[in-house]
């Protein structure tokens, strides 16, 4: 079986660069790389031209249409049977390729999902970024990172593989917030099976700052509201979770202001075990402390994205429009 390894990319060529040497250092080759440029300002031909000989890979250019429209020219291109998608912002362990084939060797599924995780090289805030992301405290394992999860796995386009049997069904990436959980859904719908790897992995090398980090959390949040619009019965209860913790944060400070200050040790307590959580993991101090701010960010934001959209969206009984990146067309 041939893998097609499709990457959208939007002015980032020095995470190209780090992509591509990750996919030449494969212990096996069975892939080809196709690389689209979404209208990028800061093309990466010339770290793709420098892997000529080395990789067999395509790289097309187009305008600036956005991630989903991009990786779906991705597979109008694409020559192999089974399609893995990844952020250019990822590296690939060496031996993932191998993985992936003896998962799909002893457990044939239509489409895949892999975790992500921090490579030792990250910086101390990449890595509490990453603990946020997939530490149960925070989101409840719904990323595949963990052996417990509180809802049924969705695959995610960081590290999500499919059959090309399944594009020519289903279709591909719609147009908006939550791309990749929507097709994972419409997948499963058609009658598809879907796994988590646990084992097939990939490094995830975010490259944001607490101000970007909280704005993407927040896009999470309305797009969890947009995909119950599209998809019912898709919420769960640890998707309101967040939300939650927003509302009780606030009601403690309250609590706190009015009547007592001890009100506050319950904020307290749970940045501790944020703390102890990502000391345990990443074995540092600094990134444990760095980890009660992303851990906050990450559950604020993705709350208060939610209450946004929950409040405009069901209460207020507000259309989905195109405007907000979220239609109803699956380009093929």
């Amino acid at each position: 079986m041939k893998y097609s390894v499709i990457i959208p990319v939007f002015n980032r060529p020095d995470e190209m660069a780090e992509m591509l040497q990750s996919l030449e250092a494969q212990t096996e080759k069975n892939f080809e790389v196709v690389v689209v440029e979404d209208g990028s300002t800061r093309p990466c031909k010339e770290e793709v031209d420098s892997y000529a000989g080395k990789l067999e890979i395509q790289y097309i250019t187009k305008p600036n249409t956005g991630r989903s429209d991009t990786r779906n020219v991705g597979m109008r291109n694409a020559k192999g049977d089974y399609f893995l998608f990844f952020d250019s912002d990822c590296i690939l362990p060496p031996e993932y390729m191998s993985l992936l084939n003896r998962a799909l060797a002893g457990h044939y599924v239509d489409c895949f999902g892999g975790p992500d995780r921090a490579l030792d090289t990250f910086t101390p805030v990449q890595k509490a970024v990453n603990f946020a992301m997939t530490s149960f405290l925070t989101t409840g394992g719904i990323r595949g990172s963990g052996k417990v999860c509180m809802e049924k796995f969705h695959p995610r386009s960081f590290n999500m593989g499919f059959s090309r049997q399944v594009y020519e069904k289903v279709g591909g990436f719609a147009d908006m917030f939550g791309e990749d959980i929507d097709l994972s859904i419409r997948i499963r719908e058609a009658g598809f099976s879907i796994s988590l790897f646990p084992e097939v992995s990939v490094y995830h090398k975010r490259r944001v700052n607490l101000k970007k980090f909280f704005r993407q959390v927040y896009n999470f949040g309305q797009a969890r509201i947009f995909l119950y619009k599209l998809h019912p019965s898709s919420l769960k209860l640890v998707h309101a979770l967040p939300a939650c913790f927003v509302v009780g944060e606030a009601a403690l400070v309250l609590l706190a202001i009015f009547h007592s200050p001890y009100w506050l040790l319950f904020l307290a307590l749970y940045a501790l075990m944020l703390f102890f959580a990502s000391w345990g993991k990443n074995g540092s101090l600094k990134i444990a402390l760095l980890s009660i701010l992303t851990g906050f960010v990450q559950l604020n934001g993705y709350g208060c994205g939610f209450l946004k959209a929950f409040w405009s969206k069901v209460l207020c009984g507000k259309k989905l429009e195109s405007g907000e990146e979220l239609k109803k067309v699956y380009n093929k």
